[in-house]
């Protein structure tokens, strides 16, 4: 299997199944750090895979200015976090960083957590193209390589 998954995007709703398609493979202390510019789909993915999670529709506000949100998924607690605004890695110490181990971590803007950013982990990364998105998964890690088979 290659090491990166490549998925063209047409739309929103082929976002929010792109998504939907990586639920079943997520298990708790997974981190997504999820890389694009703005307008790239980052929020429209986290909200389905959110949603998807919770069962039920679920209203997903971005936390561009709270920086995280949290979600109660049966047993599972997802954390959202935007670091768009952070100016020192060292302040998502303050945002619950840590208690993330045990829940789903799902990091917009993940490079501005520095040294922080778990090297276990699986980046997506968006891309505007000129029909749709272009989403790249990209696996650090074996166990990650091998559940995203089939994606």
């Amino acid at each position: 299997m290659a090491d990166r998954v490549e998925v063209h995007l047409a739309d929103e709703a082929a976002t929010a199944r792109l998504a939907q398609r990586l639920v079943p493979h997520l298990a708790a202390g997974d981190v997504i750090a999820l890389h694009g510019g703005l307008g790239a789909g980052k929020t429209t993915f986290a909200r389905a895979l959110i949603s998807t999670l919770m069962g039920t529709p679920t209203e997903v506000p971005s936390p561009t200015y709270t920086l995280v949100q949290t979600y109660e998924a049966g047993p599972l607690t997802i954390y959202h976090f935007d670091l768009y605004r952070l100016e020192d890695p060292e302040e998502v110490r303050e945002l619950g960083w840590d208690e993330t181990a045990s829940g789903l971590a799902l990091i917009e803007w993940p490079l501005k957590a520095g040294a922080h950013l778990p090297t276990w982990r699986l980046d997506l990364t968006l891309e505007q193209t000129a029909d749709g998105r272009t989403a790249r998964l990209e696996p650090h890690g074996e166990d990650w390589q091998s559940r995203l088979h089939g994606i």
